[in-house]
């Protein structure tokens, strides 16, 4: 049996402004914050820190008020329908983008704050605006590496004209934050200005409990084995795990447990290869209940693979995946792509293996010989709990988060 281990939050002196009041930090994201995992771990944070955080955001909901108090975060929204959010970097969607940094640059303006903090390119522009207004510190929270996407490459005079706008108001910035050590870099190298902080997107600790969640969703016998992929079912080459089934040894399988725009497509191709026995795809479950599903995995997979026609994209390439963290927190040794900063943390807490190549029998073959060898698999389960324990948990990554706000007021 695990020991179980008490996380505690830490805490911080509340931070004042010029006139003893605490600190008003105003966080403006292009989407609904309350539904997105890292600005309400960011927010909360910072809340129990002591600071007095707004979120303006981005509603479709229109029964929803104007503004209310979500988790004890004040939230502004501006409540758009959907048809009106943009969703390709198109010239008519560019109008939209416009009209919303209209929009959101004058709520910025109108939500009095000490420091205003951006989250994604996306929101920058109108962060940046209110806080050189104001005449206030401006943070811009980098969820991924900006511009290079091929969705927005392919329009090359607006992606040039977005990369120097961008790099404009990232040395106008007081700080930045970033998901991962090769997009800090990365991001200095194509950007400039100050060179970011690195706040990885983790979960709160928790301490795993024994499970069965996922034999008994699908009726399974106690002695088949599970790769588990959870998370959104996306164009992230998961079409070559169901060509991976094919090469599985008996009593191993593949669940996907998530949802998206290509699950019809992955059904169809489950059917096609004929291995609806060793593939099989779940609906996602509420983010409470998900680390006791992940737990009743054996191993998880972070196995991302261009398809035919296309690479991995850059921000593939240097990602720290949510899912990655949520198996190690339940106690699941990763089998990963070669990606920069995956391999990188799978080597240096021993909590996993890399499989090199993208071809689904090599791939198919890494499963099965990571669920065979059950020593190692111990051992890399236990390495995975002490990581969570010691050093991979929302409350140690936190910290740095309230460090980095108090260096943004020290120099003021």
């Amino acid at each position: 049996m695990e020991r179980k281990t008490k996380v505690s939050i830490p805490t911080q002196e509340p931070k004042t402004g010029i006139r003893g009041e605490k600190t008003k930090v105003c966080m403006y994201v292009l989407g609904m914050a309350r539904t997105d995992v890292r600005v309400m771990r960011e927010a909360t944070a910072l809340q129990r820190a002591g600071m007095d955080i707004t979120v303006v955001d981005i509603e479709r909901d229109s029964n929803r008020p104007c503004q209310e108090d979500v988790n004890r975060i004040h939230m502004k929204h501006i409540t758009m329908p959907r048809w009106f959010m943009p969703e390709r970097f198109k010239p008519w969607f560019l109008i939209k983008m416009i009209w919303l940094m209209i929009l959101g640059t004058l709520k910025l303006i109108n939500t009095p704050a000490d420091i205003y903090h951006a989250h994604d390119d996306t929101a920058l522009p109108a962060c940046y605006l209110a806080a050189r207004i104001r005449g206030k510190p401006l943070i811009f929270d980098s969820h991924e590496l900006p511009l290079v996407e091929p969705m927005v490459t392919r329009w090359k005079l607006l992606c040039t004209l977005g990369q120097w706008l961008l790099r404009h108001m990232m040395v106008r910035c007081s700080g930045v934050i970033t998901v991962s050590r090769p997009i800090m870099y990365e991001m200095q190298r194509r950007y400039g200005g100050p060179m970011a902080v690195v706040i990885r997107n983790i979960p709160s600790f928790q301490s795993p409990a024994a499970s069965n969640a996922l034999r008994a969703y699908l009726g399974l016998s106690a002695d088949t084995h599970i790769a588990l992929y959870q998370g959104n079912l996306d164009s992230r080459g998961l079409d070559k795990l169901i060509l991976a089934a094919r090469f599985l040894n008996p009593g191993n399988m593949i669940i996907m447990m998530g949802q998206g725009v290509i699950r019809s497509e992955l059904e169809r191709s489950i059917m096609r290869e004929r291995v609806g026995d060793r593939v099989k795809i779940i609906p996602p479950v509420p983010y409470t209940e998900l680390l006791t599903w992940t737990a009743s995995a054996d191993i998880g997979l972070v196995v991302y693979s261009p398809d035919a026609a296309s690479t991995i994209t850059p921000n593939i390439q240097m990602c720290l995946p949510n899912k990655l963290f949520e198996y190690v927190m339940a106690g699941l040794p990763v089998l990963a792509s070669s990606l920069n900063a995956v391999a990188d943390l799978i080597k240096t807490y021993e909590v996993g293996r890399i499989v090199p190549s993208h071809e689904p029998e090599e791939i198919g073959h890494a499963i099965n010989a990571m669920l065979e060898d059950r020593q190692a698999l111990v051992c890399m389960r236990a390495n995975a709990l002490a990581a969570t324990r010691q050093d991979l948990n929302w409350e140690r990554e936190s910290k740095r988060l309230i460090d980095f706000y108090g260096e943004i007021r020290a120099t003021r």
